[in-house]
């Protein structure tokens, strides 16, 4: 487990210093080299939580909702700074998407590439609650949360349960931009 970990710690450290598709790395600016606080994971998780819900608010008043996901996926994904390593809940055909067109057409669908995608951010959710089990920042410039989080529909019906693992980096600006993000329902022994 520590030997997985330590890889995607280094996938994101040498993305991090050399862009995908560049032959010459980059030097980290200042801000990238500032250790993630716990605090700020925390405002980064509440922050991507309600830009979900502002996504099926778009969709429901009959908005521009695609172009309201495209600005989710560049404030919240490190696309542009990095491998982004992402899982999302309701993939199972193509489970993975490290493009800003897979995460895209998981958020919004649309896309015939991903057929399987209905738009898991406009269904729309009224509330993104969350419960970290633990986040760790051990390597100072990536941090790691771990636990639950609940997206309550608009419908009225019950929290659907998530688990996640998110991996945190800095852009070159400060911001902290996912790098890795899994999430699955809860295993059911039935």
């Amino acid at each position: 487990m520590l030997g997985a970990a330590f890889s995607v710690s280094a996938v994101a450290q040498t993305s991090q210093t050399a862009p995908i598709g560049s032959d010459q790395p980059r030097a980290p600016t200042a801000a990238q080299l500032e250790c993630i606080t716990e605090p700020e994971v925390v405002a980064a998780q509440e922050a991507w939580g309600e830009g979900i819900v502002k996504i099926g608010n778009v969709y429901s008043e009959g908005g521009d909702y695609r172009q309201a996901a495209i600005d989710h996926i560049d404030e919240f994904y490190a696309y542009d700074e990095s491998l982004v390593l992402f899982k999302p809940t309701l993939a199972s055909v193509e489970q993975f998407r490290p493009s800003f067109d897979g995460a895209l057409s998981y958020f919004v669908g649309g896309n015939p590439s991903y057929p399987e995608d209905k738009g898991f951010a406009i269904t729309p959710w009224t509330s993104v609650r969350w419960q970290n089990a633990g986040i760790t920042n051990n390597i100072c410039n990536m941090a790691v949360a771990m636990g639950n989080y609940y997206f309550t529909p608009a419908d009225g019906g019950e929290e659907t349960k998530v688990e996640y693992t998110i991996g945190y980096i800095r852009d070159a600006a400060g911001d902290l931009k996912m790098a890795v993000h899994k999430s699955t329902i809860p295993y059911s022994p039935e």
